[in-house]
């Protein structure tokens, strides 16, 4: 039988997955029929459940709450459904009080405890594994972590047993909020069930070999080659009331803790011109808004929401200088080589980055920018002023650019990827 059908799973709702989307168009130009099972999220406007990208890359968004949490917030939210259902109770109560206070209990544990979290992903992970059984698939492919179980039970649990791709986008054993031994001991169960296991450089390689005694297959996080070949901008200075030649100092990503945000803002007092514009949500969104107004940078520091990821060079190419400046909070951060860097390089956006060996490594050898003390918000100025300052630096990190993404993009290394595919289907 021909190995051509992959059913994909990934944790999340697929609108801004750059390393996903890349990996299925890869995967579908090859000839490889390619279905992607995500989360359907409610809250944003318009997602569809089902989407045919091309004739060999399908997506399929599983419901992300219960049917009965769905329609118990309808209620909630409905005040005649609402008066309805207390009447009711209190007719129950008043012929069967026992069985009303203990189903009564049971709904608040449920709803007001960790226990509707576990349903809501008790859900999901049972559709994911449920649509997964749907098609004849060779192939599972799981990212990260939490669909690797998913991706156990339907090529493993069956009859006639199926080929198993473990694709790690982080060090599961050591990231920001995955503490405690649960996650290290699942992984270390399921890797010994797979049968090909993909990490994003050669740090986190030789990490794993020393955990679990074989060398995985790399494949970076490198961008298209084709989004430098288009001058599109977003109206950045528009759209934030800027003046037009104003630099701006440019953050994508996600607004999380641990990548060295709050020490970029503070250092935006110390920097001697341009505004900071960071592009992306995240959980610490908040808590950078107050800190921007306790230091009264409402002018000189912007935020944007995220943007679908198709969109995202429009926006990064209106950069002056980009920021990676990750804190080393945990081995996931210092190792890591992630999308945003490479996405600068293919804009021709000169960086300040923290001074970790993946990230060093591009960074110094190719001469795209500077590496500085990401924990010191000091350090991090000096170095944007020493390209504000240095045109001949700031010029030459540019046409190093140009080098530069010739080397790292995808129709590089999408090679990598399709020499996994074809190790585990000889």
């Amino acid at each position: 039988m021909k190995m051509n059908k992959v059913c994909m799973f990934v944790w999340n709702s697929f609108t801004n997955d750059a390393r996903v989307l890349r990996e299925c168009t890869a995967l579908g130009k090859k000839g490889y029929e390619v279905d992607l099972i995500c989360i359907h999220d409610p809250a944003i406007p318009d997602l569809p459940r089902y989407e045919e990208r091309d004739e060999n890359f399908k997506i399929y968004r599983v419901r992300r709450y219960p049917v009965l949490l769905e329609m118990a917030k309808k209620m909630y939210r409905s005040k005649r459904m609402l008066l309805i259902i207390a009447l009711l109770f209190l007719a129950f109560l008043f012929y069967f009080p026992i069985p009303a206070i203990v189903l009564s209990l049971v709904g608040i544990i449920f709803l007001k405890t960790k226990l509707k979290g576990f349903w809501i992903k008790g859900n999901v992970i049972l559709r994911m594994i449920l649509r997964g059984f749907q098609r004849n698939y060779q192939i599972y492919h799981s990212n990260d972590l939490n669909t690797l179980p998913q991706g156990y039970i339907c090529a493993k649990l069956r009859f006639g047993k199926k080929k198993l791709i473990y694709d790690s986008h982080e060090v599961q054993t050591d990231r920001t909020g995955y503490n405690g031994s649960f996650y290290a001991k699942m992984e270390s169960f399921f890797v010994t069930k797979i049968d090909a296991m993909i990490v994003e450089n050669d740090t986190r390689a030789k990490y794993n070999q020393d955990l679990y005694g074989f060398y995985p297959y790399v494949v970076h996080n490198y961008p298209f080659k084709k989004i430098s070949q288009s001058d599109e901008k977003a109206p950045i200075h528009q759209m934030l009331g800027l003046p037009e030649g104003e630099k701006i100092l440019l953050y994508q990503g996600g607004i999380q803790s641990g990548r060295g945000l709050d020490k970029l803002i503070r250092a935006v007092p110390y920097i001697k011109e341009g505004t900071l514009v960071l592009v992306g949500d995240g959980k610490i969104k908040p808590e950078l808004k107050k800190l921007v107004r306790e230091l009264n940078l409402e002018e000189r520091v912007k935020f944007i929401p995220k943007v679908m990821v198709e969109q995202l060079p429009a926006y990064t190419r209106n950069g002056y200088i980009g920021f990676q400046v990750l804190n080393n909070v945990c081995f996931n951060h210092y190792s890591a080589s992630s999308n945003k860097l490479f996405e600068y390089i293919m804009s021709d956006v000169p960086v300040i980055a923290c001074s970790f060996p993946e990230i060093k490594r591009v960074v110094e050898g190719e001469e795209i920018g500077l590496c500085i003390d990401s924990h010191d918000h000091q350090s991090i100025a000096t170095g944007v002023n020493r390209l504000l300052e240095d045109q001949t630096l700031y010029s030459e990190c540019k046409v190093n650019c140009l080098d530069a993404k010739e080397k790292y993009n995808w129709e590089n290394e999408a090679v990598n990827l399709l020499e996994v595919y074809r190790a585990v289907t000889i």
